[in-house]
């Protein structure tokens, strides 16, 4: 398991917009972190004092950073959204207390070069799915090119 401070070594997020507290476990196949920051009032994804769920996808975006760090043993540098695909949301918004730790996992479907693809989830500790999908990533230098 790895801490926040970890976390802050592996991704360019940092401050308040490093959302993850734990990587709870992570292999060659895909990696599952932790939060409470849904619940922070602070949150820097607030908007009129309710996070959407939408904002679920960066927890996301934040464990599949984490994880390609993790697999090239090197910080993870500026990236990209390149796409979203079969995005489902099975609540309105994050902020509710009753939702616990939640958990972010990103599954490593295909990666090349300076691309990456990741089916991702967020669930509560119970197991409750709160959104999935998958995503499409690549690394600022290479959309440069």
């Amino acid at each position: 398991m790895l801490d926040r401070a970890a976390i802050l070594g592996l991704i360019p997020h940092q401050g308040r917009m490093c959302l993850l507290d734990r990587v709870e476990r992570w292999d060659a196949d895909g990696i599952l972190c932790s939060a409470l920051s849904h619940l922070d009032p602070d949150n820097p994804l607030r908007r009129d004092g309710t996070l959407h769920a939408v904002a679920g996808i960066e927890y996301a975006l934040q464990a599949a950073a984490s994880h390609g760090a993790l697999q090239s043993g090197a910080p993870a540098g500026p990236g990209l959204l390149a796409s979203l695909r079969a995005v489902r949301f099975h609540v309105a918004r994050l902020d509710d207390p009753a939702l616990g730790r939640i958990l972010a996992q990103a599954d490593l479907l295909t990666g090349a070069g300076h691309g990456s693809v990741y089916a991702f989830s967020l669930r509560t500790q119970d197991g409750r799915a709160l959104l999935e999908g998958r995503a499409a990533l690549t690394t600022a230098r290479a959309a440069c090119v």
